[in-house]
């Protein structure tokens, strides 16, 4: 017990992170194979539990089984509240939950929910996290509200719930939803197409929620003055209206220029907000040509911002890349943003994080299309999905084997905790040396 404990006094913030994510999820599979978790009051099977749990937990969406014919009331309120502590983060939950039972926060916990939150600084975390919470929640709440009278106006009192269970599932960036039929599963939102109300909630939960607690405390601070913004604020801003801009003009003159003008806005306009990293859809998605499906899977990859809901290699991964690149181009020794140098440690990160996401997701679609003998086009879509925890799919999750359902797993686990968490998790214990060997040239490009 003794050796136990001192090996947890040891664990390092990345490697609890890692943990947390983990056990979370094993304890929703257990949940969610219990009897009373499904609607025909049978067990369900581990690989589909695990794989719904991981799904939750780490936001994506991808499910084999549709979540509102197959889930029962108690099962789809497991995974919600799944969505919920994998949006937060399980460290921030975890505090919560010791800050209302009245608990100090250590310095090591502390530490622990900087990098969980990539705050800049340890000072002031614990009043960050209520502010974390309290917006959180506000804005669940004021977005079921205003879905609430559409949805009740179709279902009834039932509508009261399927408002909250999506306001949260946006706001968290999940992509689960509770519309499907046993006749017509996996519907996601196609049926409000064109319902503004539905449509504009659902993508301002998703922004909302992928910017950023930081962005979010940023604008409160210093409300219009973009100025006195954090660099790492003006760079998610304009990152993020880029990447809703540019797809959303491509979609609504080449993918929907059939529908009508309010229509084709509304979907051009979604499409191109839920890729990163919502996973919910108002069109069918495999009618995109295949220009459209690639713009999805790069948008899919790049994911939501740092300290947010969202997850994906992250839009200021994106940022310092293509800023490296203008630098080189212009032969120019650092990047810089807003008048401000990006540090080399940085850009190195960013350059790790991608070439591990291009592995993955080449790797993943690899393995799955030779173990189900599927075109590697669709399998790529499905895995930038997995591992950028979106949780759009065209249509082949539900039917996969074991093995590809290990590798999405494997792949929205990664994609959720993130690989740079993973390996300093695993390595954090190695010293750093200090000692450097002779450099040689070599010609790239």
């Amino acid at each position: 017990m003794s050796k136990y404990i001192h090996k947890k006094r040891h664990l390092t913030s990345f490697q609890i992170i890692t943990l947390g994510f983990a056990g979370v999820i094993l304890v929703g599979a257990l949940l969610l194979m219990l009897p009373i978790s499904s609607k025909n009051g049978q067990v369900t099977p581990f690989n589909q539990a695990v794989f719904t749990s991981t799904s939750a937990v780490c936001v994506t969406g991808l499910v084999v089984q549709d979540t509102a014919s197959y889930w029962s009331a108690f099962g789809q309120g497991i995974i919600l509240v799944l969505i919920q502590i994998g949006g937060l983060g399980v460290v921030t939950v975890g505090v919560c939950f010791a800050l209302l039972s009245g608990k100090k926060i250590s310095l090591m916990q502390r530490s622990t929910m900087q990098d969980a939150l990539s705050a800049p600084k340890m000072g002031g975390i614990v009043r960050f996290t209520w502010f974390i919470l309290k917006v959180t929640f506000a804005v669940e709440l004021i977005g079921a509200l205003v879905m609430m009278p559409v949805f009740c106006n179709d279902y009834g009192v039932k509508g009261i719930w399927m408002a909250v269970f999506h306001s949260i599932s946006a706001f968290c960036n999940a992509g689960f939803d509770i519309l499907g039929t046993p006749d017509a599963p996996y519907r996601s939102l196609t049926s409000y197409m064109d319902n503004p109300v539905i449509n504009i909630t659902i993508m301002f939960l998703i922004v909302f929620g992928g910017i950023g607690f930081l962005t979010w405390e940023d604008i409160r601070t210093n409300r219009l003055h973009f100025k006195k913004y954090r660099m790492q604020s003006k760079v998610i801003l304009v990152i993020t209206a880029v990447l809703i801009l540019v797809p959303a003009v491509y979609f609504f003159f080449f993918e929907f220029s059939q529908f009508d003008t309010d229509k084709r806005v509304l979907s051009s306009l979604f499409q191109a907000i839920t890729p990163r990293t919502a996973g919910f859809n108002t069109a069918d998605l495999t009618k995109l040509s295949g220009v459209g499906s690639a713009f999805i899977i790069a948008l899919m990859l790049i994911g939501g911002s740092p300290g947010s809901t969202a997850g994906g290699m992250k839009t200021t991964t994106f940022a310092v890349l293509i800023a490296n690149a203008f630098a080189v181009f212009r032969n120019k020794e650092d990047a810089h943003f807003f008048g401000r140098r990006i540090e080399s440690g940085t850009v190195k990160n960013a350059s790790t994080i991608l070439v591990m996401y291009i592995a993955l997701f080449l790797g993943g679609a690899l393995v799955i299309s030779s173990v189900e003998g599927l075109p590697i086009g669709v399998c790529f879509f499905e895995t930038a999905s997995a591992v950028g925890t979106v949780g759009l799919s065209l249509g082949i999750t539900a039917d996969l084997g074991v093995i590809s359902q290990i590798v999405l797993i494997i792949l929205m686990f990664l994609g959720r905790v993130g690989g740079l968490t993973l390996i300093y998790a695993a390595f954090s214990a190695k010293t750093k040396s200090l000692s450097k060997l002779p450099p040689e040239k070599i010609t790239v490009g």
